[in-house]
């Protein structure tokens, strides 16, 4: 079920609103929504004339990396040269070896170059919990992140992407939270980059409980990164790929991470036969974003199991320019 499915006359009137606003109602199987709606904002009448950016989430050839059938180092050279995408988003599980080397992370910055590739961000994962309500604990993942903050400046990138993970009580996670973000932030700000949550499950997926931890940080270099996918507030990553006990509204939760959003991601699982996503309205999650005034890239994310990695970025990118052109 979804988060808050109490429903008031003008909560059903908000979800009418929504419906008008953004298009078909969502078919979620085996899921139902049922969650309230949130208003789109238009930015103006050049809102929807901005260009079309994507980028290439590095997770989206994992298996290929992991198998060793493609190198994480030439991930530049594939995007570019396979996809035509010419911005890029790491991900440091394939250079833990490397995340200290400077003159590593000088070579990628220079491969890119060559290419004509742009370095967006480095996703981080497994250097513990920023959240953690152990004082120590939390300490070390803040020192943990310094390096990726290094290398993501060394790269060009504009940002680190973590994750927000602690204990289960909200006003401990909170607490917890504001703190350890707070003095990441306060560091990466002094090498110009930028800390930005993506929504990864459990209470990060929670978009208020996250844009009322940023609005209290309130630095200008702590923002969201929302994820069409991560939906899932009962289980750690927050996949909605699979069934899932309690689901917070995925089109409300990158309605309200958009304004904080310096980075969104589309990820995407399985396709029907006419090239739409059965999991995920992407006629209504594009058009949320167009018409928000978000002006950055979106990144494609495939994860799914039933097509090969190549034709889920394909089949991904053709979405993504088809939707975007008509809403």
């Amino acid at each position: 079920m979804y988060l808050g499915e109490q429903y008031s006359m003008k909560s059903l009137q908000n979800r009418r609103d929504f419906i008008r606003n953004t298009g078909a109602i969502f078919s979620f199987a085996p899921l139902i929504y049922s969650g309230t709606g949130c208003a789109v904002q238009h930015k103006g009448p050049n809102s929807l004339k901005k260009k079309l950016q994507l980028s290439l989430a590095q997770w989206s050839l994992h298996r290929s990396f992991n198998a060793g059938e493609l190198s994480p180092d030439d991930f530049v050279q594939i995007s570019r040269e396979k996809y035509g995408i010419n911005a890029v988003e790491y991900v440091n599980q394939f250079y833990v070896e490397q995340a200290n080397n400077e003159r590593f992370w000088q070579s990628m910055k220079r491969r890119a170059d060559d290419v004509g590739v742009k370095s967006l961000l480095i996703m981080i994962d497994d250097e513990g919990e920023l959240g953690d309500a152990d004082d120590q604990a939390r300490t070390r993942a803040v020192e943990n992140h310094y390096k990726w903050v290094h290398a993501a400046k060394i790269l060009g990138c504009h940002s680190i992407r973590v994750n927000a993970f602690g204990p289960a009580d909200i006003d401990s996670f909170r607490k917890s939270t504001v703190d350890g973000m707070g003095r990441l932030c306060e560091y990466a700000q002094e090498e110009g980059i930028s800390v930005i949550i993506e929504n990864h499950g459990l209470h990060s997926s929670n978009a208020q409980l996250i844009t009322g931890i940023i609005e209290e940080v309130n630095m200008p270099n702590f923002g969201t990164f929302p994820d069409f996918g991560n939906w899932c507030l009962s289980a750690k990553w927050g996949s909605i790929q699979r069934e899932c006990e309690v689901v917070y509204d995925p089109y409300k939760g990158v309605n309200e991470m958009l304004p904080f959003a310096k980075a969104v991601s589309a990820k995407s699982y399985d396709f029907t036969e006419d090239g739409d996503h059965p999991r995920i309205d992407y006629w209504k999650m594009v058009r949320i974003v167009k018409h928000s005034g978000y002006d950055g890239h979106i990144g494609i994310e495939y994860e799914g199991q039933n097509l090969t990695e190549h034709e889920g970025i394909l089949a991904t990118k053709a979405l993504i320019e088809r939707v975007w052109e008509e809403v």
